[in-house]
């Protein structure tokens, strides 16, 4: 099915297996599967009897309104792209691998209009990794945001696709009421359910990580900060830092508050007057700052991807750890493939499902704890 809408076309795949997808799945390599993959296909992840069962009918999809407002389902949306495709597919196997109710989780790609791999191929590569995944695929028009970015301090930071989450009430169906947004650079080591639990009160509409003693005035620029009309307008709140790489959102709350018009507005004054040097992260902490609802920190241990000009690895917030993110410059999968890991990327390799990987030490003595599992103890690591 293709529809079009102002944000985005939608497409869903009837579920196939393609069994080859490292020489194009027999179709001479033209279809842009040789230099995305060839990724293995993921174990079958199943239900155990104190689940729900999802109403989703894997054999053809027929609906996608039924299957979005089904009840027992946790919706999860991912940006899905060609560079770090590579990621998202961890991040979905590490999910499924921790979720109680794997066959419940519905995935909601936002794949860019105008990727070096078209969205259809992308859409056949999550199939053949995950033949029984219940997801749909949208295609974000670029166009849609690509006046209103201002340049960053890094290219990266200015690829639209970052800013798809802006959008997510306008490209999910309207019977999505609520979503987790997950960035592709995690993984999970716990259930999602619990993070889906999360409960907004009063009329906030997103839950994040707070960080308040992060310095709230480094996000901006001196010129926004000594501009008369413009700090009064976060004033009598208590703004603290979050990261949008992790946020449950109430999609009814956020259409009902027209959010997305006040980021864009934003985001124009920022095209006039530059008032922060980051991509997509400040008008989230002008709109939403202060009014979060603050999640334990245990379910967005970001900053691991640190900085790596100067090589250098972050260590594990102290705590327990529900989910783990290379925000930064750099990748997982970039250095293991390169053979500079830091230790905690070893923790990442385990859900990556790349075919080709090179071989690499994987001393486990190097991570300072025996197995993944202790992540989810309550004991704290520095």
């Amino acid at each position: 099915m293709i529809a079009l809408l102002p944000f985005v076309v939608g497409i869903r795949l009837i579920p196939a297996r393609i069994t080859s997808v490292g020489d194009g799945g027999g179709g001479g390599g033209n279809n842009g599967f040789s230099k995305l993959g060839p990724f293995m296909e993921a174990p079958e992840y199943r239900n155990g009897k104190e689940c729900v069962s999802s109403s989703v009918n894997r054999e053809n999809f027929v609906s996608s309104s039924s299957s979005s407002n089904d009840p027992s389902l946790v919706h999860i949306a991912m940006t899905l792209d060609s560079e770090y495709l590579r990621g998202s597919i961890a991040a979905v196997h590490s999910v499924l691998r921790h979720a109680s109710c794997p066959e419940n989780v519905f995935f909601h790609f936002i794949a860019a209009e105008f990727d070096s791999a078209s969205p259809r191929v992308l859409s056949q590569l999550v199939r053949s990794t995950f033949p029984s995944l219940n997801f749909k695929v949208y295609i974000f028009r670029e166009d849609t945001v690509i006046n209103l970015i201002s340049s960053s301090i890094r290219l990266a930071l200015e690829n639209p696709l970052n800013y798809a989450r802006n959008y997510l009430g306008d490209i999910l169906d309207r019977s999505v009421e609520r979503v987790i947004y997950l960035d592709s650079d995690v993984i999970t080591v716990d259930d999602i359910t619990k993070l889906w639990n999360t409960v907004l009160t009063g009329s906030r509409v997103i839950g994040a990580p707070e960080y308040c003693h992060a310095n709230f005035t480094q996000y901006f620029t001196s010129g926004f900060w000594s501009d008369p009309a413009l700090p009064g307008l976060i004033s009598g709140q208590k703004p603290c830092y979050f990261n949008t790489g992790v946020m449950v959102m109430d999609l009814v709350r956020w259409r009902e508050g027209n959010y997305r018009e006040k980021l864009e507005q934003w985001m124009q004054l920022q095209k006039k007057m530059r008032i922060y040097d980051l991509g997509s992260l400040p008008p989230f902490l002008l709109v939403f700052a202060g009014n979060v609802e603050a999640i334990d920190h245990r379910w967005n241990q970001h900053g691991l991807g640190g900085d790596n000009i100067r090589g250098s690895c972050r260590s594990l917030h102290p705590g327990p750890v529900s989910l783990l993110h290379w925000s930064g410059k750099g990748k997982p999968w970039v250095r293991l493939d390169e053979k500079r890991p830091c230790p905690l990327d070893h923790l990442w390799e385990p859900y990556d499902l790349y075919k080709h990987k090179i071989e690499r030490a994987k001393d486990q003595s190097l991570l300072g704890f025996a197995s993944l599992s202790e992540l989810t103890d309550d004991s704290s690591f520095l």
